[in-house]
């Protein structure tokens, strides 16, 4: 990544539509060069999707919590792979991670009120293949979810 690459990643994470053309226009480089540069980041995977952020307080989903899962280490159930499979069918989940320390998976989930996310984690422990579940929820949200800053520090180096 240089300079250029830098501009038109804050250029359209500020402003996702802006469009090609005037994205030409207010880097001042040509449009095929914006173009060119757009597919370059998308097919070495900088850039990994073009969708709307969506807002799960706005969608309705205030609480936010985080659950620390220990699954079976036997491999006859499938593991890690096979609780994940289970957690992509419920909505709440937005993401899990297999993790090091005191447990094997780290899902965050929202939930309408602290009395859904009682529901919400009832169908997390749905599968035979969790053994126990410790949830912490997210008072307040301090920095926010973001990777733009390690692409100013790829260009500074």
């Amino acid at each position: 990544m240089d300079d250029l690459d830098g501009r038109l990643i804050d250029l359209f994470a500020d402003d996702p539509r802006v469009g090609v053309l005037e994205a030409s226009r207010r880097l001042g480089v040509a449009r095929g060069t914006v173009q060119a540069r757009l597919d370059k980041l998308a097919a070495t995977g900088v850039i990994t999707g073009w969708g709307p952020d969506l807002s799960p307080e706005a969608l309705g989903y205030p609480v936010t919590a985080f659950l620390t899962l220990e699954i079976r280490q036997e491999t006859s159930s499938g593991g890690h792979d096979a609780v994940a499979q289970h957690l992509e069918q419920i909505p709440e989940v937005l993401e899990a991670h297999t993790i090091t320390g005191a447990g094997d998976l780290w899902v965050r989930v929202v939930a309408r009120s602290n009395a859904d996310l009682q529901r919400v984690i009832d169908g997390v422990l749905d599968d035979a293949r969790i053994v126990r579940s410790s949830t912490v929820i997210a008072l307040a949200t301090q920095v926010p979810y973001r990777v733009r800053p390690l692409a100013r520090v790829g260009l500074s180096e």
